[in-house]
């Protein structure tokens, strides 16, 4: 027997989290780990144009750690959300991961001095639409933040992952022989 993907439970407008609880649809927990969801579908989508496969080996382990985060964010109890942020392997270590791509990344280019207009290729641009959805997720967790104790590493992370997706976007304008266009 199939199991269905519609279960009415939210026909109200409310939702289960992750390990028990209903809130409503409109919660900010809800909020931020919706956007992190959309987060990883733009991810997947910029993935998908014009694959380059040293950016796709950066992100491809990206995606799973926002899978991680967004079960992370679900999870009101604050035990179990520890639980899923070792689970998830969110950690300096991976924040110095970030890092070093995003290095990687910057010694490909010139050195920036002006302001880009997001664009070039169709990978690039998906990138730029990455890079402000994760800065909208991580504006999202920041107002999650103000009601519930969030781990500070989630907003770290989103804040090097929107550096990385900017110079991704940059890479990929590069690797592709796209000019950037200044402001």
């Amino acid at each position: 027997m199939t199991t269905k993907i519609y279960t009415k439970t939210g026909d109200e407008g409310d939702t289960g989290l992750f390990g028990g609880g209903r809130v409503s649809k409109d919660h900010p927990r809800v909020a931020a780990y919706g956007e992190i969801d959309e987060l990883n579908a733009v991810i997947g989508m910029a993935r998908a144009i014009e694959v380059m496969s040293r950016i796709d080996e950066v992100l491809a382990p990206v995606q799973r750690d926002l899978f991680s985060l967004g079960a992370l964010l679900a999870t009101p109890d604050i035990e179990k959300m520890k639980e899923q942020l070792q689970k998830a392997r969110i950690s300096d270590a991976r924040i110095a991961q970030l890092e070093q791509a995003i290095d990687d990344g910057e010694a490909e280019l010139e050195p920036l001095k002006a302001f880009i207009l997001p664009g070039g290729t169709p990978k690039a641009a998906a990138l730029h639409v990455a890079r402000t959805t994760c800065r909208r997720a991580e504006r999202a967790v920041i107002h999650l933040q103000r009601e519930t104790q969030i781990p500070q590493i989630v907003v770290i992370y989103l804040n090097r992952l929107s550096d990385l997706l900017f110079i991704l976007a940059r890479v990929a304008n590069r690797r592709a022989g796209a000019g950037e266009v200044t402001w």
